[in-house]
């Protein structure tokens, strides 16, 4: 059986977190530019089909 290469797993942590760690401030530079607004494509991405409901919201069935 082949041996686990934990320095590739390691790289792809790495290059995972830095990928993240530009999107934020990505975000937080668009904020800023923006007065504080949040851009109108990461409002419709909150929410997505399937996801589990608010507590005290109606889950959505097509059960009758």
């Amino acid at each position: 059986m082949a041996k686990t290469n934990f320095q590739y797993e390691k790289r792809q942590r790495e290059l995972e977190k830095k990928r993240k760690a530009e999107e934020k401030a990505r975000r937080k530079a668009e904020m800023k530019a923006n007065g504080g607004a949040r851009p109108e494509s990461e409002e419709d991405e909150e929410e997505e089909p399937g996801s589990v409901p608010a507590i005290g919201q109606e889950p959505d069935s097509d059960e009758s």
